[in-house]
């Protein structure tokens, strides 16, 4: 039995972990796209990188909770709640990776290293997650919050 639930526990906290390393990577890859692109200085373009992981972070998160019939007000703490501590983990690592990896943030969108970079950080900044969530799920937080309006009946419109 205690396998069983341990089993459950990593299904989940893996989920959890994909779930907000979308949100994540289409934010970050947005917003480090952008700030190379039109030339931002490393500092800013990051700011928006991770702005925009947590922009799209929150939004994949908040979908299902309105598709249960919370108002966006009632979805809303839910999800900065269940998501902020995993994206933040997730930032933290990407962009040391990012900036620690010679040439990675220097140059153009053109750039291999970049490229190279971006999928090795976002591997990392899982790998960082996953414990974050699995914690957080055991403790019934985290995604614990969400999940229980993931395909239900609930219809809040607080």
């Amino acid at each position: 039995m205690k396998d069983r639930d341990n089993n459950a526990l990593n299904r989940m906290a893996r989920s959890a972990t994909l779930h907000c390393l979308t949100g994540c990577a289409v934010g970050e890859i947005t917003g480090l796209v952008i700030g190379m692109a039109i030339g931002l200085e490393t500092g800013l373009t990051i700011f928006i990188a991770v702005a925009l992981a947590f922009v799209f972070g929150f939004a994949l998160s908040t979908i299902p909770l309105l598709k249960a019939g919370l108002s966006f007000l009632a979805a809303l703490p839910i999800v900065f709640a269940a998501d902020t501590l995993s994206i933040a983990t997730m930032e933290v690592v990407d962009n040391l990776v990012m900036l620690v990896m010679p040439g990675a943030m220097s140059g153009s969108l053109s750039n291999p290293i970049f490229w190279i970079a971006m999928p090795l950080s976002l591997i990392a900044a899982f790998f960082a997650a996953y414990p974050v969530n699995k914690y957080l799920l055991r403790k019934n937080k985290g995604h614990a919050l969400v999940m229980k309006y993931h395909n239900s009946d609930h219809h809040d419109k607080a």
